[in-house]
């Protein structure tokens, strides 16, 4: 693990050189595919090297995170063309890939602390640096006060249970089983806030809107996720708590997810679209591991690493009308079938997976989340038709309104998608269905 970790610090100096813009992101497909050569123990962590190791968990979340950041250097063909700081962007780039590498890697839970708040770190850089609007300060802010406010609790709960019990290491945790109803509130509030769970979710819309579309990507593909890591490994030595208190996070999040769903409906901006629907399908993920059963952690997993595929593609949708007609508005977003007729088949492909249609994981993971609610209790039914009915329900209303109806006469001049969108949405749409032909990866390692 340490290798992938040094080849990362190396890449730094390549940020400052001139015309390296497409070296860094090869480099990173190149990482991308020594990386999956690593042989991964199902049962256990492996490739161990200092602190640094890797289970089937880690495994999936680190290709994600190096998959998704060689597609942001893709899809910011811009800030290249108008040679917008972009040394500093790429590095940027390299330190937060360093940053969520290291958190998704180290085994000992303070170090995941100290790497899971400093990823917060270069993505205000990218909101604030390369975003649109005035407001993305205040969007800034909104994401750094939601999610520090949360995180101090976490670190005495680390602090608490490194004192009681001398170590921190992941791995030896399964041996304890705490009943401490302070320390469980310490140790998740930070993740629910990060996944975002419903009453906490408001810093993500704003984030989203503000953000550039390298941002938008990181934040729907991997920011996100840490939550839901951050869980898996803490709900360990929390399952006898969790047994007592599971039911009031399941309530909240599958009640909210239905009340986002509908609140997708009532939205004119494209990006804020999807930053809802992200939030309506965390919800479900949260639910499934508060359950604690075997369906509820496997669809969890595999709905987070779908879910960050499919949600990068259709920010990548969403910025690619945006660099044509300067607005994200649905008003103005209209009769793109006219114009685009390839892109039009991508924004149905991408927005088929986000309503969860075969083969994508999307729909693997909701099978394996929506048997562990009903087993869980059947009237979590009612709540999941509603959420599962509308989340198809706003995709279609989203592909509707952008691809058909008369075209907005402003647009006198257009040029339709070129080859590197092409690329980067295919590079978005297979693997997500895909990779459902090794969906035993994802469903023996439990």
């Amino acid at each position: 693990m340490m290798k992938f970790l040094f080849m990362m610090l190396f890449m730094i100096p390549l940020c400052f050189k001139k015309n390296m813009f497409w070296m860094v992101q090869m480099l990173l497909f190149m990482m991308m595919m020594m990386f999956m050569n690593l042989s991964v123990n199902i049962m256990n962590f492996c490739n161990l090297s200092y602190m640094l190791g890797c289970d089937m968990i880690s495994y999936g979340l680190i290709l994600l995170s190096i998959w998704i950041s060689a597609l942001m250097i893709m899809a910011s063909e811009n800030l290249n063309k108008s040679k917008f700081f972009i040394n500093f962007f790429l590095l940027n780039i390299i330190l937060l890939m360093i940053m969520l590498y290291l958190t998704f890697s180290v085994m000992n839970l303070f170090m995941f602390y100290l790497f899971f708040e400093g990823s917060l770190i270069p993505t205000l850089m990218l909101i604030i640096g390369w975003g649109y609007q005035p407001e993305r300060i205040q969007a800034g802010m909104y994401l750094l006060f939601y999610t520090l406010f949360a995180s101090l609790p976490l670190l005495l709960g680390i602090f608490y249970t490194y004192n009681s019990i001398n170590y921190i290491m992941m791995y030896f945790l399964k041996f304890y089983d705490y009943n401490m109803f302070f320390l469980y509130f310490c140790m998740i509030m930070a993740f629910l806030v990060k996944m975002p769970m419903y009453f906490v979710h408001l810093w993500l819309p704003k984030a989203h809107v503000e953000a550039p579309i390298s941002g938008s990507m990181i934040l729907a593909a991997i920011m996100l996720k840490l939550g839901g890591y951050g869980l898996l490994r803490v709900m360990i030595f929390l399952q006898k708590i969790n047994m007592k208190l599971g039911i009031l996070w399941i309530i909240i999040s599958l009640v909210g997810g239905l009340f986002i769903s509908l609140k997708c409906f009532c939205q004119v901006d494209i990006k804020s679209l999807i930053a809802y629907s992200s939030v309506a399908h965390m919800s479900l993920v949260i639910s499934g591991i508060m359950t604690m059963n075997y369906w509820g952690y496997l669809g969890s997993y595999i709905l987070m690493i779908g879910h960050g595929l499919c949600s990068s593609g259709m920010f990548c949708l969403s910025n690619i009308n945006y660099e044509r007609l300067s607005s994200r508005s649905l008003f103005l977003n209209k009769g793109m079938m006219n114009f685009m007729p390839s892109m039009s088949l991508w924004w149905f492909l991408l927005m088929s997976s986000n309503m969860a249609a075969p083969p994508s994981l999307n729909l693997m993971g909701e099978i394996s989340l929506i048997n562990s609610l009903v087993s869980w209790s059947w009237i979590s039914m009612i709540m999941l038709m509603g959420v599962s009915f509308f989340s198809a329900g706003y995709s279609l209303y989203l592909y509707s309104y952008t691809q058909h109806g008369k075209y907005n006469l402003g647009l006198y001049s257009f040029y339709s998608g070129v080859s590197r969108e092409y690329l980067m949405l295919m590079l978005h749409w297979l693997p997500l269905n895909i990779l459902v032909m090794k969906i035993d990866y994802s469903m023996i390692w439990f």
